[in-house]
């Protein structure tokens, strides 16, 4: 992935534009990264790919809740916190 200086992308924002329909653009400021620039359909292709995977979640849980795979939420709380999954 590319990247420029917030600086270059505010001086050649013409051009950025025009990239990010290539491939996403990394945006560095004091030399960290603070921002990726990608194309409409770049963007809109994740978030389907986010909800698509949010869908199956969702599905799973219900598949595991018909199945009595549940946990109680104040002993899962508790353990959580007592850095049992850690």
């Amino acid at each position: 992935m590319e990247s420029l200086s917030a600086n270059e992308a505010k001086t050649h924002f013409g051009e950025l534009l025009l990239k990010v329909q290539r491939e996403p653009v990394q945006i560095n400021r004091n030399g960290k990264a603070v921002a990726v620039v990608l194309s409409v359909d770049d963007y809109l292709n994740l978030e389907s790919l986010k909800m698509q995977y949010l869908k199956k979640r969702v599905e799973q849980a219900k598949e595991d809740i018909a199945s009595g795979r549940i946990a109680d939420g104040d002993v899962f709380f508790d353990d959580l916190l007592k850095g049992k999954f850690d």
